[in-house]
């Protein structure tokens, strides 16, 4: 078995600076309905949701990127982070061929200024 790991963090700042300069050309772009669902219903802090998922968006492709023939066959969109029935979050991979996990896990935190996520893939 391999295990792979990526991590990231990010500025809620910058975040909330996209989405109010691009609107949703930004939003569309980068998350799913399910991520958008999830964080718009967050309120005052929806910025720290979509900046969580962001950043766990990242750990994963990070956590994955070496098995891809091509880093660029997967764009932000086939990766999702949801959460599961106990509120946990989670990683599904949308159309991203024949790479088959034995076990993810997703981790994200976040305080007044960052985001974190830490994503952990296990493969044979």
């Amino acid at each position: 078995m391999q295990i792979n790991c990526g991590t990231d963090i990010i500025e809620i700042e910058r975040i909330k600076e996209a989405i109010e300069d691009l609107g949703e050309n930004f939003i569309n772009r980068v998350f799913t309905d399910n991520e958008i669902k999830y964080c718009e219903s967050k309120k005052n802090g929806k910025y720290e949701h979509y900046a969580g998922r962001f950043a766990a968006k990242e750990a994963a492709f990070k956590a994955i990127s070496k098995l891809l023939d091509d880093k660029y066959s997967i764009n932000w969109k086939n990766i999702e982070i949801i959460n599961d029935d106990t509120g946990r979050p989670k990683v599904n991979f949308i159309d991203i061929g024949t790479i088959k996990f034995e076990e993810i896990d997703v981790s994200i935190s976040h305080c007044r200024e960052y985001a974190t996520a830490n994503v952990i893939v296990s493969y044979n």
